[in-house]
Parts: structure tokens; C-alpha cells; sequence
């Protein structure tokens, strides 16, 4: 259609989104489905953090709120930051957003010009290219290894760098792999980036309370300070506090930038909604004991799904550090047959056959820029899930 911009002609429609709807709709459908495409934790939002929003209601906390958050908040994610992380801010240098991807889209938005360079190791969350380009910049995607566990190595990146690099988008622990990066190997790439004083960290810590075993979780301002002056920092309330619905995000960064986004946030959506922002500050201030119980279950449920998975034919799946996801390699698939004769020649393929077979809904590794994989969200119930991954184990037996 001739009155569709060109930035929107760019665009791909969210393959997660998708995925999770065909879903739905085969569900409504009478198919029994068991989705495990979406990246939400199956836990409520736990009472306190309800009651503080009931509370906020009845206090009348329901007018416009100031562009960047209210004062509490940001004052909650300053101690946050301070606590968790060792990171100094003043609550001037953050920003609260409606999610997390609504603070990524506008730091983008902010900063892009056309011809600009963005870095992004894949396999990425879906969203992050397709946020580059409709801010006018170029996605640059380097290709991680399994054998690496799915993550950035310093060489790579520093082959990658040009002088049109604006910034590097990092998520540890990641959507999709749930790879996490070490102190050390934060180190590393942080070195390289003090090489480049042009190229600026978008780090994307949204899974952070979500790692395991002895794992200690990094963010690069806290391992190389002298590149705080050049990151966003970006967290937010929906994975460790299961509140997706609440659609609350937050950064701290150099005062500019903020400056920057607020600005545009205040020509585009206002502050975020205020009954969502006090839930928040008792999200960050209030008790934090249920997330290393949740924590554990993830854990369990992650072992539990990795053991199924490998024992599945044709199907390779490394463990990773963190999140609630894991990404097998189906290559050993590729080439092979369902028993109706149809020809599995790509992972979507493999996702496609999955569903049509056994009504399990993944998401292909394609879409996130890395294949031949695809990405399973255990956030689940253990019995949903050892019955999803028998049905896998039964379908990858079926290929012939």
C-alpha cells in the first residue's frame, strides 16, 4: 500500500508473537496444543506486589505521571542498581518505560541515524533488527557457536566494529540460547570496546535473576566502569517478578541519552501507567525471597528438559547458564522425512512438522538469526513438560 512509510516496509512481524499465536488459534481451534513459544514466567505476580497496586488504586494514584517515572521509582532503581550491581546513579539518569522493549525501541530511536551500524550477536532476541531498522540504522549480525555456548567472542567483535558502529546490543542471559557471559568473559569484550570510544553498550539484562548453579551474574558498566559513560543499562519487572502484563521497564545511562529519550517518550506515549510504576517500586523495594525459590524450579525444569531433549534422535542441546529457554540443534534433522513423505528442509520446517504432528509450539531458530536450532521456553509446569518433550523424542523417532 502506497500510504505504508518505508521504515514499516522494513519490518518483520515478531516471529515469538506469531509462533505463540498460531498457537491460540489452534487451540480455539479444538487441536490440543501445548505451547512452549512464549517467554513469560507461568508464576503469579507475587501478593505484596499485587497489594501495593490495590493500595496505590485506593490512594487515587490514577493521574498522568512525570514523562520518565515517578520519583520513587526511579528512586527504587538507583538503589537497585547500587545493591544488585554496584553501579552509581542519580535517579535523573533513569528512565522507566512501558517494557523493556519500549526502553530499547526508543534509546534506538534516540540515537540512530541512517547509516549507522548496529552490532548484535546472534542468535538475537527477534525484536532487536527489526528495532534498528525502523530507527533508520543497519543490523550487523555476528554469528555465535554452540561450542562457544552461544556467545560473543572478543576476535568477532572486534572484526566487526567499523567506523560506523553505534552501538552493541548484549542480553545476558539470552533470549534465545540463555547464554551468560562470565565476569571474565564481559572482560573481554568490554576490552575491545575500550578500543573504540565510538561504540556504545546497549545491555539488555532483563533475565538477570534468572541464572544457575554457582553462576554470578555480570553487567559491563559493573566490569569495565570506564565505559559507563557510554551504556544504557536496561532491566525491568516482567521475568523476575513475573509481571509481564504490567508492561514496566526501566535504564540508567549517561544523562544525555536519558535526556534524549525522555523527550521522545513525552511526543509518543507519556509515562508509564502509574498503578503498573507503584507496583514496581514495591516490586524493587519490597521482599525478594521468592526469587531464589522460583529460581531453583527454573532450574529444575531447565535439567529436566535438557536430559529429554538429548535424549531425543537428531536433536543437540547444550545447557545454558540462564533464562528460560533452551536452543537444540536440529541439523541432524534437516534433509529427513515425516512419515507422510514430507521433506524437513529448514528448521521452520522442523518447528512447522512439530506442530502439524504432535501440537508442540516452538519457535524456529531462524528467526533469530541463528539456525539450524529453535528455541523452547520452559517456563511450564514439569508435567507439561516432560509430556512436550516425549512428543518430541516421538516425533524426531518418526523421521526417517
Amino acid at each position: 500500500m502506497a500510504f505504508i512509510s518505508d521504515a514499516l516496509l522494513r519490518v518483520k512481524p515478531s516471529a515469538t508473537i506469531a509462533a505463540t499465536q498460531k498457537a491460540r488459534d489452534l487451540r480455539n481451534a479444538g487441536r490440543d496444543i501445548i505451547s512452549l513459544s512464549v517467554g513469560e514466567p507461568d508464576f503469579d505476580t507475587p501478593e505484596n506486589i499485587k497489594k501495593a497496586a490495590v493500595a496505590a488504586i485506593m490512594r487515587g494514584e490514577t493521574k498522568y505521571t512525570p514523562v520518565a517515572g515517578i520519583p520513587p521509582l526511579r528512586e527504587a532503581i538507583v538503589a537497585k542498581f547500587k545493591r544488585e550491581n554496584g553501579l552509581d546513579y542519580k535517579p535523573w539518569q533513569t528512565i522507566v518505560g512501558t517494557g523493556g522493549k519500549h526502553i530499547l525501541f526508543n534509546a534506538l530511536l534516540a540515537t540512530v541515524n541512517p547509516g549507522d551500524e548496529v552490532i548484535i550477536p546472534a542468535p538475537y532476541w527477534v525484536s532487536y533488527p527489526d528495532m534498528v531498522a525502523i530507527a533508520g540504522g543497519t543490523p550487523v549480525a555476528i554469528e555465535t557457536k554452540m561450542e562457544h555456548g552461544f556467545k560473543l567472542q572478543a576476535e568477532d567483535l572486534e572484526r566487526a566494529i567499523t567506523s560506523r558502529s553505534k552501538w552493541l546490543i548484549l542480553n545476558s542471559p539470552s533470549n534465545p540460547s540463555g547464554a551468560a557471559y562470565t565476569y571474565s568473559e564481559l572482560k573481554a569484550v568490554t576490552d575491545v570496546l575500550l578500543r573504540h570510544p565510538h561504540v556504545h553498550v546497549l545491555s539488555d539484562d532483563i533475565y538477570e535473576h534468572l541464572t544457575y548453579g554457582d553462576f554470578k551474574f555480570a553487567t559491563p558498566a559493573e566490569v569495565e566502569p570506564n565505559l559507563m559513560d557510554r551504556t544504557l543499562t536496561m532491566n525491568g519487572v516482567s521475568k523476575a517478578y513475573a509481571m509481564t502484563g504490567w508492561r514496566i521497564g526501566y535504564a540508567a545511562g549517561p544523562a544525555k541519552l536519558i535526556q534524549a529519550m525522555d523527550m521522545l517518550q513525552g511526543q509518543q506515549t507519556s509515562g508509564a501507567c502509574s498503578i503498573a510504576q507503584w507496583a514496581s517500586v514495591e516490586a524493587l523495594n519490597g521482599p525478594q525471597d521468592f526469587i531464589p525459590e522460583r529460581r531453583k524450579i527454573f532450574e529444575k525444569r531447565r535439567d529436566l528438559v535438557v536430559s529429554m531433549i538429548n535424549q531425543a534422535k537428531y536433536l543437540t542441546c547444550p545447557s545454558p547458564e540462564g533464562a528460560f529457554y533452551v536452543y537444540p540443534s536440529c541439523a541432524e534433522a534437516i534433509g529427513r522425512k515425516t512419515p507422510e513423505g514430507r521433506k524437513i528442509e529448514t528448521d521452520e520446517d522442523f518447528v512447522s512438522a512439530l506442530l502439524e504432528a504432535e501440537g508442540i509450539a516452538v519457535v524456529q531458530g531462524s528467526a533469530f538469526g541463528l539456525g539450524p536450532n529453535f528455541r523452547i521456553s520452559y517456563a511450564a509446569s514439569t508435567e507439561v513438560l516432560e509430556d512436550a518433550c516425549h512428543k518430541i523424542q516421538r516425533f524426531c523417532a518418526s523421521l526417517v
